[in-house]
């Protein structure tokens, strides 16, 4: 007689409602959305953010877990087309139903098309992005900053300033008033203040997707600022009746970890989660 593989018991969540969105999940895997923040939580966060990619056992993890859910999304801040090249997902045997809404929402990439839908670029964007070089150089900003350029967003890095916390903290106030000026929003991260358009977060990019595909459970996770609207989403469907799971990968952002129903050590134990996930189910 054969012997069954060893299944590795999943970690508990901490919360009832985390017991609950996790228990509905593996009772109809078939109606449930699991949906995953990409930087901090299938990508390590790196000095470089063009150096980021997706852990080396994502896609293997994703690839198994796809075909036994009803559904798979990465929602990212990122340009969808920069997710899908930098996580390794195109082209996958598992995943010809992966969605990327990339741009807080604003862009998606399917892959059942293997294309990227965009909206027009905010005019402020632009305008805001001509004006930052020399903005910068005026607050006496400019060492240490370095701008990112992401098509539908401009962000501003501080993660190699001689001091990245106070580098921050400077800034916040500034972008803020820049970002205001030219009719747009400042989205903190982590070591990140991002300008972008206003009306497009996580949080309605997700709401949209589970109820486009009219899930009765949803997992989410993340690990940054940016993924509070997610959270508050998955928190807004629960009591709508929709049972959801919140998980935090590592504890860089304590708004989001007090929230957690799940805290995992980083990117690794996110990718371990999901392999043992679709092994259980």
């Amino acid at each position: 007689m054969g012997s069954s593989p060893y299944v590795h018991p999943l970690p508990s969540p901490s919360t009832p409602a985390g017991r609950e969105g996790l228990a509905a999940l593996l009772a109809r895997p078939g109606k449930a959305v699991v949906a995953l923040d990409f930087d901090g939580t299938l990508a390590e966060i790196v000095p470089d953010p063009e150096q980021a990619r997706a852990h080396p056992e994502a896609v293997p993890a994703l690839a198994q877990l796809a075909p036994r859910v009803g559904s798979v999304a990465v929602v990212t801040g990122r340009p969808a087309g920069v997710a899908v090249r930098y996580g390794g997902f195109a082209g996958v045997p598992g995943l010809d139903h992966l969605v990327v809404l990339g741009h807080y929402g604003a862009e998606r990439w399917d892959a059942v098309t293997g294309t990227v839908n965009t909206p027009a670029p905010h005019p402020g964007v632009a305008a805001a992005r001509a004006e930052l070089p020399g903005f910068l150089d005026e607050i006496g900003a400019w060492q240490g900053t370095w701008i990112e350029e992401k098509g539908q967003a401009v962000a501003v890095h501080t993660r190699r300033a001689s001091d990245p916390q106070a580098a921050f903290e400077a800034l916040r106030d500034p972008l803020g008033g820049l970002a205001a000026r030219h009719g747009l929003i400042l989205e903190p991260g982590r070591m990140v203040l991002e300008l972008r358009p206003p009306g497009m977060d996580k949080g309605v990019a997700l709401a949209e997707y589970v109820r486009e595909v009219d899930a009765e459970a949803v997992l989410y996770a993340g690990d940054d600022l940016g993924d509070l609207p997610a959270y508050a989403a998955v928190e807004k469907l629960r009591s709508d009746g929709v049972p959801g799971l919140l998980v935090c990968s590592g504890t860089e952002v304590p708004e989001l970890a007090e929230r957690a129903d799940l805290l995992l050590p980083g990117p690794s134990a996110v990718v371990a989660f999901l392999a043992m996930l679709a092994q259980r189910l």
